[in-house]
């Protein structure tokens, strides 16, 4: 089973106390921006074999969103961090260099 830590409370939850919001670090074009852009946004998501980052909202516990780095053939988690976070933490990048060298998604290397 699925256990991650919540960053906001810090309960060690299993996937039966969170609810899955899917990828994480997704980027909205604004008003302006084409259709074939929105339809990216709404459509197109990453499905890795491997490291992959994903939303999570602790809903029998805090109720807040946060984020998760793991992997999705072995179910190792890297890392759990806060939702409102934009740029990796450093922790976690140095722990998935060290068991995956040479990984890379999306900006994340």
């Amino acid at each position: 089973m699925l256990t991650l830590q919540c960053p906001y409370c810090g309960v060690q939850a299993d996937e039966t106390e969170l609810s899955a919001g899917g990828e994480a670090h997704l980027k909205r074009f604004g008003p302006g921006s084409g259709d074939e852009a929105f339809e990216n946004y709404l459509f197109m998501r990453e499905n890795p074999k491997g490291v992959h980052f994903e939303r999570w909202r602790h809903s029998y516990g805090c109720g807040k969103w946060f984020h998760a780095a793991r992997c999705t053939m072995t179910l190792e988690v890297f890392g759990t961090y806060k939702a409102q976070t934009t740029e990796l933490p450093q922790d976690i990048k140095d722990k998935i260099s060290a068991k995956r060298p040479g990984w890379s998604w999306r900006e994340f290397q």
